[in-house]
């Protein structure tokens, strides 16, 4: 399968990376463009599987999917300087440029993606919020499979790619707020910061394992380790004192 990805910033790369060390690497074919060419290049120095082109044009010749990975004030200025097919796949990662924008950028009617990952993608550990508008089943199995390459992905609608948004993309930097807050805590409790920061870390991993493997809820694995009387309900209670819920729902509601 090849696919051009236009944009080789942090998200671009990210992606062109991740699927070359993907486990069905073998299947893709990547040409990435972008002006600042000694990215393109560093890139396809240490994969085989990509190749550095400066012009967009070129690097979407015969490309199945066209992948757009720029700024979102960039979308339109990249979009009107291409030609895209009708049997080629646009898949855009711009934040907040929707669907109606793209069609009035692009020059034909054709399937496309908005496409939401979050900054642990380049451990291939993303949280992959997709949308889809004009594509087959077929195309969106082919894109949710090629994302989870890179994490784990999400069919919503557009109108819930705000919230998807607020959770995962935004969410990423809440989650590690928490970390950064316990690594303090421990801190002030005698512990060298890295250490403490390691503890966290893990346990905040252990936890979203346990959801994610363990076909649970939050509530049962807390109900888990809060024993009558224990310092886990204490600690829990104070959180709530302290109004922790509300505060990452508040967030979570700001960022939409």
């Amino acid at each position: 399968m090849k696919i051009a990805i236009i944009g080789a910033g942090n998200i671009g790369g990210a992606i062109a990376s991740g699927l070359m060390q993907s486990k069905k690497s073998v299947d893709y074919s990547i040409v990435i463009s972008d002006p600042d060419s000694a990215k393109t290049m560093q890139l396809s120095q240490c994969y085989a599987g990509i190749t550095a082109e400066a012009d967009n044009q070129k690097a979407i010749s015969d490309a199945e999917i066209v992948l757009l990975a720029v700024k979102p004030w960039l979308v339109e200025k990249v979009l009107t300087n291409i030609t895209l097919q009708p049997t080629q796949i646009l898949a855009s990662v711009a934040a907040g440029v929707t669907f109606e924008q793209l069609k009035g950028y692009t020059n034909v009617e054709l399937p496309m993606f908005r496409i939401i990952p979050n900054t642990a993608i380049s451990l291939q550990a993303s949280m992959n919020i997709i949308s889809s508008h004009n594509a087959t089943e077929e195309q969106e199995q082919m894109i949710m499979q090629m994302f989870n390459e890179l994490g784990l992905s999400m069919m919503v609608t557009e109108q819930q790619m705000a919230a998807g948004t607020a959770l995962a993309s935004c969410g990423i930097a809440y989650v590690l707020k928490y970390i950064q807050a316990g690594m303090q805590a421990g801190v002030e409790m005698g512990l060298y910061p890295h250490d403490a920061m390691m503890m966290v870390a893990q346990s905040v991993k252990g936890a979203a394992e346990l959801i994610l493997q363990g076909n649970t809820h939050p509530s049962t694995e807390i109900d888990k380790v809060t024993t009558p009387g224990g310092i886990t309900i204490k600690g829990i209670n104070a959180l709530e004192e302290a109004g922790f819920s509300s505060a990452i729902i508040q967030a979570m509601k700001s960022s939409k």
